[in-house]
């Protein structure tokens, strides 16, 4: 017995060997006080059921979002992670969760359960004072939970953003999903869920929770006073002479007893169609084409009938029909494709940043069908559904490219130019925005109010006439389009467009167009300047510029710049 321990001791008076084997025991405890914990964590409160990951994959196409959607992912791996007794969102989730799961209702129209979800809830459920958090429930990529417009970020989505975008457009109910997609809608069609269900965190907000998979965390939103040209979530197009065809224009009818907007609304909502439009005691619904197609209102005292069932509402007559847009998205216009055939001409669509491009090639899309491309790569535009930024700009396989390019040699690459002008007081603040916030972001008032805005308008404002002069001294053949006119009269000049384009017009795409004209690409109007950032000095120059670019248009036949851009 005593030759071993005599073995052992001089084994350890060896000092490399003692350091190193004492090294061994040290990471072999460590790792197994380590492995313990997690045993232990994956059994406690926190563990959700003991899950490690819950996979979700895509049961065929999804609707509301097919044509930005398809980015080749056939499924995904949402991992849950073990969380600590804080948990982020509303303040009053940690207590549902202990009270245990509520009762999930099934069928019919659960927007009612307004009271029942915020039962022992106070005041302080109230988010960003715009919003209030409304519970999580169930969504089903057939059947959608809110079915009005939607969009998604796989990279900076966020709970204000899906609540501002929703808002804009007049939703009552905004929600996220997958911790990446938002939806929209006035209306809640499906059965509320635990809101343990809502786990994911949201793409760019750390802090805040997404929905879920198929799960979807909504919220209730409070509509501004830009929504007083809406009821409820519809929004009033105006009153119209009746059509020649009513059956074919407004394919779908019925008479409604005791007839009000929301009647009518709620029958062409449930109906997928965009256009709810109310004659009297009959509800038509349809989608705007040539037949009916919103471009020729009358006078609204034309419509004044009061409806049987609301007595401060107007239900028009035989003769005057009155409109609104429901929340149903129209998808005639969403799918896009490349090019079947490589084009042999590159077409340009140019302008200087700030100047509208990612809006005009949004309207091009959807009015062609075909993807454009880009002089450069954006991440950001790619993962919002732009597939052809991803194609080398030479490819040929998109309708037109991106570029912000001046100078001979860059626009001679080129055969044929669409070129988009930009009031540059406009043009300037968008681009300062956009390079300290982001395509949708805003600069801080440190940026506006320090030293960065009186350099960038000293460097950029010079940039917007000559990127306007090059493109028309050295372009081949130059379309122009003032950003200003397109918003005025988009049917108009999106139609020149596609035709400057060599593609033949489809107006049920252009009237489609018309309907979701803005897409996810506008800045909110929530966080406006409210200060004049342009000093006399900077405006004297800029006047001048605009003066000189005006002056080479008229000089080419062009018309001028548009009134607005300067006093005359």
């Amino acid at each position: 017995m005593a030759k071993p321990l005599l073995k052992i001791q001089r084994y350890f008076r060896r000092k490399p060997v003692r350091f190193f084997s004492f090294i061994l025991l040290y990471l072999t405890a460590g790792s197994l006080v380590f492995l313990h914990s997690g045993f232990v964590g994956d059994s406690g409160p926190g563990a959700r059921g003991g899950r490690n990951a819950v996979v979700a994959s895509e049961m065929g196409s999804r609707p509301s979002v097919s044509g930005a959607r398809g980015l080749g992912i056939m499924s995904r791996v949402f991992k849950e992670t073990r969380r600590s007794g804080r948990r982020y969102g509303p303040p009053w989730m940690k207590k549902a969760k202990q009270e245990g799961q509520e009762t999930v209702r099934r069928g019919g129209d659960y927007t009612n359960n307004w009271n029942r979800a915020l039962k022992g809830r106070s005041a302080k459920d109230v988010d960003n004072g715009r919003a209030k958090y409304f519970g999580c429930y169930t969504d089903d990529t057939q059947k959608r939970a809110l079915r009005g417009v939607s969009f998604y970020d796989y990279k900076k989505m966020t709970v204000f953003r899906c609540q501002d975008n929703c808002a804009e457009r007049g939703y009552m109910y905004a929600g996220l999903e997958f911790g990446a997609e938002c939806y929209c809608g006035h209306k809640i069609q499906a059965p509320n869920a635990s809101d343990s269900e809502c786990n994911m965190e949201c793409k760019g907000e750390k802090s805040n929770l997404c929905g879920g998979a198929n799960r979807l965390s909504i919220y209730r939103l409070e509509l501004s006073q830009e929504s007083a040209r809406r009821y409820g979530s519809a929004i009033f197009k105006g009153c119209f002479n009746r059509p020649d065809n009513v059956t074919l224009a407004l394919p779908f009818s019925a008479v409604i007893q005791n007839m009000s907007v929301d009647k009518c609304v709620d029958m062409c909502t449930e109906r997928e169609k965009t256009l709810a439009v109310l004659a009297g005691d009959r509800c038509h619904c349809g989608f705007p084409t040539s037949l009916f197609s919103l471009h020729e209102p009358e006078d609204e005292g034309m419509c004044l009938n009061r409806c049987h069932g609301e007595e401060f509402e107007s239900c028009g007559n035989d003769e005057y029909f009155v409109a609104y847009q429901t929340q149903v998205q129209d998808n005639r216009c969403m799918d896009r494709h490349f090019l079947p055939i490589r084009a042999k001409q590159l077409v340009a669509l140019a302008s200087f940043p700030g100047a509208g491009n990612t809006w005009a090639r949004h309207l091009i899309e959807l009015a062609t069908g075909f993807y454009t491309g880009s002089y450069y790569f954006d991440g950001s535009l790619y993962n919002k559904g732009f597939k052809g930024e991803r194609d080398h700009w030479r490819s040929g396989r998109t309708i037109c490219i991106k570029t912000h390019e001046s100078g001979k040699k860059e626009i001679e690459s080129f055969d044929s130019s669409v070129l988009m002008i930009r009031n540059p007081y406009k043009a300037l603040m968008a681009e300062f925005n956009r390079k300290y916030g982001g395509h949708i972001g805003f600069a801080s008032q440190a940026h506006w109010k320090g030293k960065e805005w009186p350099e960038f308008v000293k460097n950029y404002a010079p940039w917007w006439a000559s990127h306007t002069l090059d493109w028309l001294n050295f372009g081949k053949i130059v379309h122009v389009v003032h950003f200003e006119n397109v918003k005025r009269g988009l049917f108009s000049q999106l139609k020149g467009m596609v035709q400057f384009l060599g593609l033949k017009v489809s107006e049920d795409r252009l009237l489609c167009v018309e309907g979701q004209k803005d897409g996810n690409f506008k800045r909110s109007g929530l966080r406006k300047l409210e200060y004049d950032p342009y000093t006399p000095e900077m405006r004297a120059n800029i006047n001048e510029l605009i003066r000189t670019v005006d002056s080479a248009l008229r000089k080419r036949n062009m018309s001028g710049v548009p009134e607005e851009y300067m006093p005359r």
